[in-house]
């Protein structure tokens, strides 16, 4: 039986979601797995740093034609159980999402189906949400699937949108009252499950 599964989270940029998964590690939120290694596709992501300074194994894995060959050979050389997508802004192939299928978790700033797929990232999300005028919105957790942003929903939290809301602010309000709430419940919810079927 695993004892806890192994977690691999995937960056791009700052790592504001790796810090939260990091911070509920240590305060025992996330008990069923435990992040081994931290990958990033930009060589100086600010994430990398947040790692070492956790003392977690962080490496660089350039966007090139082997990048998901050179990704895979890491993640079994790490005896990574599950994936956690957190601000990785590269699609993966139908090929990888398959062999890691319901091992990979990503973390989307809005209540999916809304504002979500091709295109939907980063500030893009909030600012179509403010253009709609819609008055709630949020973010969501979710298996990945060759569709983007379409695999089975984890867990959503919802987020007021108030007066006077810019991209920006809107931003850092999901990120505070629901991605960094969520993302950690869901990555010990899916390995709980991972290590109770084990």
């Amino acid at each position: 039986m695993l004892r806890t599964a192994k977690i691999a989270v995937l960056v791009s940029g700052g790592g504001t979601n790796l810090q939260a998964l990091i911070d509920a590690q240590k305060s025992g939120i996330i008990k069923s797995g435990k992040i081994e290694l931290v990958i990033s596709n930009k060589e100086n992501a600010y994430a990398l740093e947040r790692a070492k300074k956790n003392e977690i194994q962080s490496l660089y894995i350039k966007k090139d034609a082997d990048f998901e060959k050179r990704l895979v050979s890491v993640l079994e050389e790490n005896g990574i159980d599950l994936i956690v997508l957190a601000g990785f802004l590269v699609i993966l192939s139908e090929d990888f999402v398959k062999k890691y299928d319901r091992r990979i978790i990503n973390i989307h700033p809005s209540l999916i189906p809304a504002f979500c797929g091709d295109g939907f990232y980063g500030l893009k999300v909030h600012e179509a949400a403010l253009q709609r005028g819609v008055k709630l919105t949020g973010a969501t957790t979710h298996f990945v699937n060759e569709i983007t942003d379409g695999g089975e929903i984890i867990m959503q939290k919802a987020v007021e949108i108030k007066e006077g809301d810019t991209p920006e602010l809107l931003q850092r309000r999901v990120m505070e009252e629901a991605e960094w709430k969520i993302l950690p419940l869901s990555v010990e919810k899916v390995s709980k499950k991972m290590i109770s079927e084990n």
